[in-house]
């Protein structure tokens, strides 16, 4: 008996391996599959901006990755007792304006060097609404808890999330013509846009992305979405806000990927390296019995001998951790 609709899902043409640089942007969906990528020790810089929802900041982070663009003091403003910048998320904010400036051009200084060499750039977007200060009618990536009345909000038209995203494509492929584009739609639901606007929202971005799929061979799509809202399509599989998918919808969306986009050659791979951090993630009460240092031991022959046979894995995390 079939309980669920099913969904053919084609293999990427290039699957992702163990030897690509990985560039993941976009929404807080972005840092579920960032997050256990990077479980696995694939080489992956997520969100050098922070979390950016809209595909205006997500186009622009990019092209500042591809301009090198180095923040100055002008960039950033005072509020709330700290130091922002309207193209970041608060993760970059700071007391102090030189610390605040000081994390954003660190991170965009390896965002530009990861746009140059990363074989898959990956972009999660969340909503198709944009917010615009009033006062100058720059878009901006986060409100920093400013006040409402500083901001317009629109949802933009389909053709200027293209128009947008399209510029930002063709100038990647100006500084690396081997990078290939993967678009996902976060299944997250923006509902304090309301249902319905949520649901226009998402279709403006699906709409969006499938035809910039059509327009350039090396950008791709992932139907991160529809595995969860089409595909299990239960409140179950929804944290209690209702909002944000659980742990179990995000590991169902994970092995989806992996079976699309993970090069099959990488999987036994991925298990041992699997099994090196579950070790790692191991809780004793009694550290210093001879059980616990055979138990590290153990383990720190299994990660240098990785680490031998595959050179590229980055294990001194492991190794260090192993040591007795």
């Amino acid at each position: 008996m079939q309980l669920s609709l099913t969904l053919d899902i084609p293999p990427l043409p290039a699957p992702i391996s163990y030897t690509h640089q990985l560039l993941l942007i976009g929404s807080c969906f972005t840092e579920h599959i960032a997050d256990r990528l990077q479980h696995h020790k694939f080489h992956v810089l997520q969100n050098p901006h922070g979390i950016l929802f809209n595909p205006l900041s997500v186009a622009s982070s990019l092209n500042s990755y591809v301009a090198a663009k180095q923040y100055t003091e002008a960039d950033l403003f005072y509020l709330n007792e700290l130091w922002n910048s309207w193209d970041h998320h608060t993760r970059f904010s700071h007391t102090q304006q030189s610390q605040a400036l000081a994390a954003i051009n660190q991170s965009q200084q390896s965002a530009a060097a990861a746009v140059r060499s990363a074989q898959w750039i990956m972009i999660t977007l969340g909503s198709a609404f944009q917010y615009y200060l009033t006062s100058t009618g720059l878009p901006v990536a986060n409100n920093h808890r400013a006040p409402a009345q500083w901001f317009e909000k629109r949802m933009l038209p389909i053709s200027d999330i293209i128009a947008a995203l399209s510029t930002s494509i063709n100038n990647i492929a100006s500084v690396n013509p081997q990078a290939n584009i993967l678009f996902t739609i976060s299944p997250v639901r923006h509902i304090r846009d309301g249902v319905v606007d949520n649901n226009r929202s998402k279709a403006r971005l699906l709409e969006a992305v499938h035809e910039l799929c059509s327009m350039h061979p090396h950008v791709h799509y992932f139907p991160a979405y529809e595995l969860i809202i089409d595909i299990l399509r239960d409140y179950r599989y929804y944290d209690i806000d209702f909002v944000h998918p659980n742990y179990m919808a995000t590991s169902f969306v994970w092995e989806h990927f992996v079976k699309a986009c993970i090069n099959p050659d990488d999987y036994n791979l991925m298990a041992k390296v699997n099994d090196l951090m579950i070790a790692k993630g191991h809780k004793t009460r009694f550290p210093d019995t001879m059980a616990h240092q055979k138990f590290k031991e153990s383990y720190l022959a299994k990660t240098l001998s990785l680490q031998a046979q595959y050179p590229h894995l980055q294990l001194s995390d492991l190794a260090h951790y192993f040591q007795p």
